[in-house]
This record gives C-alpha cells, sequence and structure tokens, in this order.
C-alpha cells in the first residue's frame, strides 16, 4: 500500500493517503522511508496509537512505533490531541510538499480542549496550551496524555506547585525551529517532565 502510494507521489496530479492500524507501521516501514528519502508528500494515517488499545492483545500494543517513524530523516509526524489539532495536522501535512507526513491518531474517546486558533501552533510542532505565570514546572505531552498532563497541572495547583502544560503534537516540527521559540515554550530553567504512552526512547 506504501509503495504504491510513493508511485502515485512521483506521478504526481493525486494527494496518496495510506491508513491502518499504528502497530502495522512495522510492515511499511521501508517504503516510508523510501518516501522521506525521495521527498514525497505521501500522507500515513494510523490509528489505535498506544498501549490503551487494550483488548486486542500484545501483538496490537504500539510501543515504539512512535521512536521508529521519528528517528526516520525527513519525516513529519504528527500526534494530535484532539479534533483541533487534527485538523491543524491535516492543514500543515498537506502543505508541506517536501516530505511524507504521519498524522498518528487514538481509538480513545478524547474531550475537545480549550485552544485558541491552533493552526499556526501546530505548525511550530509545539505550543503552551496552558500557561502559569511563575511558572517552576513545565509537563509536556502528545496526543491523549495531553489531557492527562492539564489533570496534573490541576493536581499539583491543589499542592501548591505551578506548573504550565505544552502539547507537542510534533516533535520533527518542533525541533527545527529557532532555539529562542524552543527556550520559549520549554522554559530551560522549569523542572520538565514529559508524558507519553510508548517507548522513552525517541
Amino acid at each position: 500500500m506504501a509503495a504504491i502510494n510513493n508511485g502515485i507521489a512521483l506521478h504526481g496530479g493525486l494527494q496518496p493517503v495510506a491508513s491502518g492500524f499504528f502497530v502495522f507501521a512495522d510492515y511499511m516501514k521501508g517504503a516510508i522511508r523510501m518516501s522521506a528519502i525521495s521527498k514525497l508528500p505521501s500522507l500515513y494515517v494510523f490509528t489505535h496509537d498506544s498501549l490503551a488499545v487494550g483488548e486486542d492483545g500484545p501483538t496490537h500494543q504500539p510501543i515504539e512505533q512512535l521512536a521508529m517513524l521519528r528517528s526516520i530523516p525527513n519525516i513529519s509526524v504528527y500526534r494530535p490531541c484532539d479534533m483541533a489539532e487534527t485538523i491543524a495536522s491535516y492543514n500543515s501535512a498537506l502543505l508541506d510538499r517536501a516530505r511524507p507526513s504521519v498524522i498518528v491518531a487514538t481509538r480513545q474517546n478524547l474531550m475537545e480542549l480549550e485552544h485558541e486558533d491552533v493552526i499556526d501552533d501546530v505548525k511550530k510542532g509545539a505550543y503552551i496550551i496552558s500557561e502559569e505565570k511563575n511558572a517552576t514546572i513545565t509537563l509536556i505531552a502528545t496526543g491523549s496524555e495531553v489531557k492527562l498532563a492539564l489533570d496534573v497541572k490541576t493536581l499539583l495547583a491543589d499542592a501548591g506547585l505551578k506548573a504550565k502544560v505544552v502539547s507537542m503534537p510534533n516533535m520533527n516540527l518542533f525541533m527545527e525551529q529557532p532555539k529562542a521559540y524552543q527556550d520559549q515554550i520549554i522554559s530551560p530553567e522549569t523542572k520538565r517532565f514529559s508524558f507519553e504512552l510508548g517507548s522513552t526512547f525517541g
């Protein structure tokens, strides 16, 4: 499927899209890597994004796939936290014509979070979704774990600790931003904690 999409992208005229369960990205890695090497704007959409899928057993529990895809040079991997970020991810992916994009979605029911217009925020890879003046802690989360990070922020506030929450729908894009922006979003002087269901490598 992914190899066919590469052929369609090379021919031009159509926007190829491949989709499936995230755990099966393993089978597609070679073709996805070819998309990246060839600078093809193929789009990959995967669902059931983490070990939270639950009922399908150990062969359907994505653990290392995020790290695997993010490590491929010239790729853009999105893990949106709600519908607003999903729309922004599609917008950014379809406008990026020099590399493949991967949108990784959950199977869980997610709460729609409070946002400003996140189109530009997602293009930068990460943004502050919940600010706190004089925060000493930065909570960084992706996908379905953003809501968890917001809940942890509330618990920390109850304990007298100030934290801000950063949503990072695209680590690849965030790492391309100027250091000044990176430091603005993830303050170096704060204690930083990340939330993501998967391998800590990558």
